[in-house]
């Protein structure tokens, strides 16, 4: 797969259509973008561009608006933050293709960037519409993609448009394929997976694929208790997936001892920062939910994360939105971070809560894409990724 880097020489004067994945969160009330990680780790690809003389024209989608222009979802507000980082002018054009477009690429001065307008505006983005790919691609010369939380979908501007234009993979892209492949192709040992998350059913395939290349996989999360459910432990009030039973006991026959389960629990009879809050060993008892691994659990656990040279990890292990259930996911997280081993975050909210401890210098990779590094993990073929090859 080439890189930005094999198109260096030749990036002077030139239109580079780069995707990124500037999907930030935002205040539902104000607008304001209340975490900026995504466009922060574009910018290493950005700039090289930039200051190699190109043309810098940026895609994205954010939110979903259902294929129509609406205002709550405009790209503006994510230029002028981007614009703040760079220290410089980004342009920025009210739409990703027409007459409104091509006039703001025409503008352009070699080592500008110009933001375009979210690709979800039109309904043809979604469905890899070629006639849409082309029109996108007639604004570049070469195309760069480094959308890695969206390279698992086939959109128009992730996968349509390169097969109109010379293609390659951004920094952020490179990253995220050399580290999670140490985590699926010959990894280090000991290996421990860490898996979280409220259901067995988001997790099947990455589950199944990483079994037999780790030493150890620790769960917690609401997902713990569909298997321990199968084994005839008392879960209470605890969310079960009870039509994943069957897959329970096929992952736990599969696994056999590399599964490690919670051995105690942090529970409550509801969600809620104000509900009393109890930790129960063993069994948890009717009308109790479990919202949280216990101490022993995390003792154990935090020991596998010490003893390893490898470690992944994707899902909360508990409902860490709350403090008095946030504790077990912390402790991962700072066992990670002490570990001299090479330890790797999967997207979402594993990576918001790694952010919010100020541990992310300490890990070794915090990936940017749930949805993506999950399908890597479980073995899927990322359309994104493959259009580059």
């Amino acid at each position: 797969m080439k890189t930005i880097r094999d198109l260096a020489d030749q990036l002077t004067g030139k239109r580079v259509l780069m995707r990124v994945d500037f999907n930030v969160p935002v205040d539902k009330e104000t607008g304001e973008i209340t975490n900026d990680l995504r466009i922060r780790m574009a910018l290493p690809t950005i700039q090289f561009a930039a200051e190699r003389g190109a043309k810098v024209i940026l895609m994205s989608h954010f939110g979903r608006p259902k294929g129509k222009p609406d205002p709550q979802y405009s790209l503006k507000k994510v230029a002028d933050r981007l614009g703040e980082l760079m220290g410089a002018e980004v342009a920025f054009a009210s739409d990703c293709v027409g007459p409104e477009a091509q006039s703001a690429v025409d503008a352009l001065a070699n080592g500008q960037v110009l933001m375009l307008e979210n690709t979800r505006f039109h309904a043809e983005e979604e469905e890899n519409d070629p006639g849409f790919s082309a029109r996108l691609a007639a604004l570049g010369d070469f195309y760069v993609n480094d959308a890695f939380g969206t390279a698992h979908r086939a959109h128009a501007s992730t996968a349509g448009v390169a097969e109109h234009l010379p293609s390659a993979a951004g920094f952020l892209i490179e990253k995220e394929i050399d580290y999670l492949s140490r985590a699926t192709k010959n990894p280090d040992h000991p290996y421990v997976a860490v898996m979280g998350g409220a259901k067995v059913s988001d997790k099947i395939q990455v589950l199944r694929n990483l079994l037999d290349k780790v030493d150890a996989m620790l769960i917690g999360g609401a997902m713990a208790y569909t298997f321990l459910k199968h084994q005839g432990v008392g879960v209470g009030a605890s969310l079960v997936e009870e039509d994943r039973l069957d897959v329970a006991a096929e992952l736990l026959e599969l696994g056999g001892d590399k599964i490690m389960l919670p051995v105690d629990h942090v529970c409550a009879q509801k969600i809620d920062p104000e509900a009393e809050v109890r930790t129960f060993d063993d069994e948890i008892p009717d009308g109790w939910i479990g919202l949280d691994i216990g101490p022993k659990t995390v003792a154990r656990y935090e020991q596998k994360i010490k003893e390893a040279a490898l470690v992944t990890w994707n899902g909360p292990v508990g409902y860490f939105e709350i403090d008095a259930f946030a504790a077990g996911t912390k402790a991962v997280a700072r066992a990670m971070a002490a570990s001299d081993a090479t330890t790797i975050v999967g997207g979402g909210e594993t990576a918001e809560a790694v952010e919010e401890l100020g541990l992310q210098d300490k890990i070794s990779h915090v990936s940017t894409g749930g949805g993506a590094s999950l399908a890597f993990l479980g073995g899927e073929e990322l359309p994104g990724i493959t259009a580059l090859d």
